[in-house]
């Protein structure tokens, strides 16, 4: 009886050690896969109950660029837009409440609503005809930032691989939300060109966005409003837990 009382006063002491072992309360996370599109990508996370804990992201590109070009040809249905000479660069937030389905602690599948900010950095370069005798053609770089705020929902499954080491593995997510832009190009226009250059900008088919263009002498102005979606997934976090 003496020993049983011993080891029940002991109890609390071995747990406490128990969860030392595995690691801890906190996750510091690098995700390898978004090096592929020159993402930055780090997570924190912190243990709030057994099931539910909370993890902040920050994500930046340098601007540069712009990545998986051939799909972007095939989606937008423009030749006046360069995407050969396009620049793109960006920065998100992401708060993110996670629920881990399983019994253990920051382990196993989860569901993980979110909120991400983004900003995105743009040099987008507009083709326009200068003059047609002889003909020249000249590029109306654009630049300037688009924001959106958008809600979404994460699928995923994280390992306890070792003592400190843990695999965060992504595999499918996506958000909605709304943007705002405001790209600007600033050149001495004469007439002929300010008129090639905002039929130009007319035509651009950039729905389901809300294009607004305005062209004087002084240059351009591009203000852009519309719904923002986009897919997570398929990428692989590496993360050291204390």
């Amino acid at each position: 009886m003496k020993k049983l009382l011993f080891l029940a006063m002991l109890l609390p002491f071995l747990n406490a050690d128990a969860q030392k072992l595995i690691g801890g309360k906190n996750i510091i996370k690098w995700n390898v896969g978004s090096m592929a599109a020159r993402n930055f990508h780090v997570t924190y996370e912190r243990s709030l109950t057994k099931n539910i804990s909370f993890s902040l992201s920050y994500r930046t590109m340098s601007k540069g660029a712009l990545p998986f070009k051939d799909q972007f040809k095939e989606a937008i249905n423009s030749n006046d837009i360069n995407l050969d000479n396009f620049q793109i660069g960006n920065t998100a937030i992401t708060p993110e409440l996670r629920i881990y389905l399983s019994l253990g602690r920051m382990k196993g599948f989860y569901l993980a609503p979110y909120v991400r900010f983004a900003t995105f950095d743009l040099g987008a370069p507009i083709k326009y005809t200068a003059s047609t005798s002889p003909l020249i053609e000249k590029e109306a770089v654009f630049n300037g930032k688009i924001k959106s705020t958008s809600a979404g929902l994460m699928i995923g499954y994280q390992f306890q691989i070792a003592t400190k080491i843990v695999l965060d593995f992504q595999i499918i997510g996506g958000h909605y939300g709304t943007s705002k832009g405001d790209l600007n190009f600033a050149s001495a226009l004469n007439p002929f060109e300010e008129q090639e250059l905002r039929k130009n900008l007319n035509e651009i088919d950039a729905k389901p966005f809300k294009f607004t263009s305005t062209v004087n002498a002084s240059g351009a102005q591009i203000v852009s409003d519309g719904p923002w979606a986009g897919i997570r997934g398929l990428n692989l976090g590496l993360g050291i837990r204390f």
